[in-house]
């Protein structure tokens, strides 16, 4: 069994953990006064951050976990301050007495400790990575994220669900129509409501577009950082235009605000467009197959073997570029539209280029199927109370959204970003590279910081 998430909920009188695997979702109550359950992280090691999330918002404690250190509550974060519970409703926080963080480090002759971040250059969010390192080898990295913890999931509790459209798509950027996706498919179930046809083919337009400018950017920054910077040149220009057509179908670059009940999109500004990028692109492949010294830079880096891949739960390019067949359009709406999986062998940094390619190129020959004139009318009826889940393959991933509703207002509401559960694997990914490999490796998977920092 894979595991998806695991979140705690409140309510009340005790507390509630609600593990969510693909095959099936567990539930435990927790003694208010006793928080205490047993970790999942022995067998689940992507569980390690969500376990520490739920102590930090929540004070439950996991029994025989091996990593009990704080992940959102950064060295002054007030440590009997829990956000999360519902009697939390404080205006200001007053910071407490200074308490380090004990990284992961290796010791010995000839070790020593290259930290990079928090704060880095160009537009970033910020991320810490602290390396142990022999010489220009790598001997273990630490991947330290949180320093934006915006209060997301407490911001949308106690508004109604058609209030927190522009905080959900506002999450993370290059996957903010997947963000609102995931939302209207939450919207449908709690309205009980069915939508049409060519309204889905017109979200399924969108995300494929979202996805297209993620990994023509991706596809740019990797022999970027390989020192090719002729790759970014040319992708850049065609990930202006991608961005361009957003908003010339949506108002807006990012496609904010895309996902209504009356998406009605402009399918001559669509085509040209398309046969342009599909021409580009496969001139882009062609001409960085044929640079053997970036195949000597991509090849045998950043390896993500299948069996640590499964270990983790990875999901999206970084699970298909080690050869795992997962992918939420992997169904019949989608290859009736032409989807075709696109899987990778070793999960090197080669694997991740080449499924990218790969998958702009699927993703234009889907947008020109998908494309419908008919404009059908729809509208969904009133919310209704309830635990609703959702899922939508982002450009980086699945992306897991629950929210409960409870009286007619947001009683929870939760989001797994694909980048919680690969960050975690990412790290295992470097070791025997050289630290200059670092940047390569790390724009192969290209995760979301915004996404992890609610």
């Amino acid at each position: 069994m894979r595991l998806i998430a695991r979140f705690a909920n409140d309510l009340g009188d005790t507390f509630e953990i609600i593990d969510v695997f693909d095959k099936k979702i567990k539930r435990h109550k927790i003694d208010k006064k006793n928080p205490v359950i047993e970790t999942l992280t022995k067998k689940y090691p992507a569980a390690i951050w969500m376990e520490r999330k739920i102590k930090d918002e929540f004070g439950i404690h996991f029994k025989g976990s091996i990593d009990n250190r704080y992940l959102v509550k950064h060295e002054r974060f007030p440590k009997d301050v829990f956000p999360l519970r519902k009697d939390f409703n404080l205006k200001n926080l007053e910071f407490s007495e200074y308490e380090p963080y004990e990284y992961e480090e290796i010791s010995g002759d000839s070790v020593f400790i290259v930290p990079v971040g928090p704060i880095h250059a160009g537009i970033i969010e910020p991320g810490h990575f602290q390396f142990s390192q022999a010489g220009e080898e790598i001997l273990h990295l630490e991947v330290r994220h949180f320093y934006k913890y915006r209060g997301i999931e407490k911001m949308c509790e106690g508004k109604k669900l058609e209030d927190i459209k522009k905080i959900v798509e506002r999450i993370s950027g290059n996957e903010s129509i997947a963000y609102q996706i995931a939302l209207f498919d939450i919207l449908l179930s709690a309205t009980n409501s069915q939508i049409p046809d060519s309204l889905k083919r017109k979200y399924a337009i969108l995300l494929e577009l979202e996805r297209i400018a993620h990994h023509l950017t991706d596809l740019g920054f990797i022999p970027n950082d390989a020192g090719f910077g002729a790759a970014l040149a040319f992708m850049s220009k065609l990930v202006e235009d991608t961005r361009r057509v957003l908003f010339k179908l949506t108002n807006h670059r990012f496609g904010f605000g895309a996902i209504k009940e009356d998406v009605i999109l402009d399918y001559s500004i669509l085509d040209e467009f398309l046969d342009m990028l599909e021409r580009e692109v496969m001139f882009f492949r062609d001409w960085i197959e044929d640079i053997p010294s970036l195949w000597d830079r991509f090849d045998t880096t950043g390896m993500l073997s299948r069996q640590k891949a499964i270990k983790y739960g990875v999901v999206g390019v970084g699970a298909r570029a080690s050869g795992i067949a997962i992918d939420r359009r992997d169904n019949e709406f989608y290859k009736n539209y032409g989807f075709e999986i696109q899987l990778g062998k070793k999960g090197e940094v080669s694997d991740r280029f080449r499924v990218r390619i790969n998958e702009v190129l699927n993703s234009i020959e889907m947008i020109r199927n998908l494309k419908t004139d008919v404009n059908e009318k729809f509208e969904y009826g009133e919310v209704q109370d309830g635990e609703y889940m959702s899922f939508v393959e982002s450009s980086i991933g699945e992306l897991f959204m629950y929210v409960k509703i409870k009286e007619g207002i947001v009683d929870r509401f939760f989001v797994r970003d694909p980048s919680f559960i690969n960050w975690q694997a990412f790290h295992t990914t470097i070791y025997k590279d050289i630290i200059a490999d670092f940047p390569l490796i790390n724009k192969s998977f290209d995760l979301s910081y915004a996404g992890n920092d609610l």
